[in-house]
């Protein structure tokens, strides 16, 4: 099975990532991907802790983890968090992630809104009571990728998602804005779509979790975060412009307050790990 092209989006400094981890991206079978956009498989063993961060996207992530310090195998339904989110790693373990489509968790979750999980981990035995210690066990148990990723397809085609033509909706706005510069406004692209604001505004919480403005913004922070890891001559001020910002201020100030640095130190940290690795 083809694992799709890297992507690195989000991931605050992958390359110093990449050389501690093992991570992979591998695509769900058919019959899911409806609704989850792709798989997410990360082990490490490291001789030291070591924190990673990830700007999140607008999607709720199912994982099943083993972490040795930590005991058995368990698995977790994270919903979107609203800030930078950090992981600290150690020792010896292993993820295996579900990442759904933004609005694509919903059909599986029908009886609450998106918005209830937003900021949550919870265990994800609350959530689907067959994800059981032994489920855990099965999916990242396998030393090999195969068999995980026949477990994962197999616990997720065992699940009943609810069809509901608002989940459809939903991703198919959310994929517009990821995939469309000039979305910069929520009130024109309500506009555009034919809804009205406070429409676009309630079918987000309900089935993406967060806000319209939260998800165009979200989407151009990673678009920022990539350039600033992979290029030397960024032009601050053209890229504010294209992204949609006022100013290049606008850009810094959303930048820096994701991220924690202004990115032209993030640009030079990354281009730092970068050149030592």
């Amino acid at each position: 099975m083809a694992a799709p092209r890297r992507d690195t989006r989000g991931i605050v400094d992958p390359a110093a990532l990449l050389t501690r981890v093992r991570f992979r991206r591998h695509r769900p079978a058919e019959p899911l991907r409806r609704y989850v956009e792709t798989y997410w498989f990360i082990d490490w063993d490291l001789p030291g802790p070591y924190a990673s961060h990830v700007v999140p996207h607008p999607s709720v992530n199912l994982t099943f983890q083993w972490d040795e310090e930590e005991g058995p195998p368990y698995g977790e339904v994270t919903g979107i968090p609203l800030g930078l989110f950090t992981r600290k790693l150690t020792g010896r373990g292993r993820v295996c992630g579900a990442k759904f489509r933004p609005g694509g968790f919903r059909p599986y979750a029908p009886d609450a809104p998106a918005s209830h999980w937003t900021g949550r981990a919870l265990p994800a035995g609350e959530v689907f009571p067959q994800a059981t210690p032994d489920t855990a066990r099965s999916i990242v148990g396998p030393a090999d990728d195969a068999a995980r990723l026949t477990a994962l397809d197999a616990f997720l085609l065992s699940l009943a998602p609810t069809p509901d033509p608002q989940a459809d909706l939903a991703m198919d706005l959310v994929q517009r804005i990821r995939a469309d510069r000039t979305v910069r406004r929520v009130g024109d692209f309500a506009h555009t779509q034919g809804l009205s604001v406070r429409a676009l505004q309630r079918l987000f919480s309900a089935y993406v979790g967060t806000t319209p403005k939260w998800v165009i913004l979200r989407y151009r922070i990673h678009e920022a975060l990539e350039l600033a890891g992979a290029r030397r001559d960024v032009d601050w001020s053209a890229l504010a412009a294209d992204l949609g910002y006022a100013d290049q201020a606008h850009l810094v100030r959303d930048f820096t307050g994701t991220i924690g640095v202004p990115p032209t130190t993030y640009a030079a940290s990354a281009r730092s790990d970068g050149d030592a690795n």
